[in-house]
């Protein structure tokens, strides 16, 4: 019902393998951003340094692309499925066919995620709702960590579950990321929000792992007091 996806954008990049193990335990998986420096103002990881962050990861990838060209890029990162992504997302704003792309990346069986920036209408997501098994709703400006939770994205995150319950669209995931804390949390998931992108909340904590276990326990009773 509820999962947490710790983010690397804020661990120590020279030790990604033994960072992704601290927090393994406790997680669902790892939250693996690719930007460019052309669709966000950053650059993280290339593709083939992508491919050995995944295959050293002890826990299934779950991958975010926030880069230009995701017509391209969405179904090359799918190819990754065998060495450990389970997940690909691929931002609205950056891909010409929605459609095409997201049908291409069905075809390495990747579970396909589609995200929105804040700036987005959300009703632009509406026509593929039976196309993909997450929407992802950036509650931050993409392209860093660190940066503070927008509440006002919360309208978004309960008309998107109204729209699952009214479509019975019970196995699509909504996820959230950016700024989630243990106080965010709880907002996001009362909002209806069931997956957890967690970076700075998680990797500045004094025990990543427990911090972890702390933010699903929040986001559980939340959830569930949501009704």
């Amino acid at each position: 019902m509820i999962r947490i996806a710790p983010s690397i954008l804020n661990a120590n990049f020279e030790k990604l393998p033994e960072e992704i193990a601290k927090v393994a335990p406790g997680s669902d998986f790892i939250h693996l951003d690719i930007m460019d420096n052309i669709f966000v103002p950053n650059k993280t990881f290339d593709f083939d340094r992508s491919r050995e962050i995944v295959t050293e990861s002890v826990l299934p990838i779950d991958l975010h692309l926030m880069v230009d060209n995701a017509d391209y890029w969405g179904p090359q990162y799918s190819t990754l499925v065998d060495d450990g992504v389970f997940s690909v997302t691929i931002h609205l704003e950056a891909v010409k066919n929605v459609r095409a792309t997201l049908l291409k990346m069905k075809e390495f069986g990747v579970r396909r995620g589609l995200a929105i920036k804040p700036g987005t209408d959300l009703e632009e997501i509406y026509p593929f709702l039976n196309e993909v098994e997450m929407i992802l709703i950036m509650t931050v400006e993409p392209g860093f960590g660190g940066q503070k939770f927008m509440g006002e994205m919360m309208g978004k995150v309960e008309r998107a579950r109204q729209w699952l319950i009214d479509e019975n669209l019970s196995d699509l995931w909504l996820q959230v990321d950016g700024g989630i804390s243990a106080e965010s949390i709880c907002v996001a998931a009362s909002a209806g929000a069931d997956t957890f992108v967690a970076g700075s909340a998680v990797y500045r904590s004094d025990d990543p792992l427990t911090k972890v276990a702390e933010l699903r326990e929040i986001a559980m009773s939340c959830y569930l007091q949501k009704g």
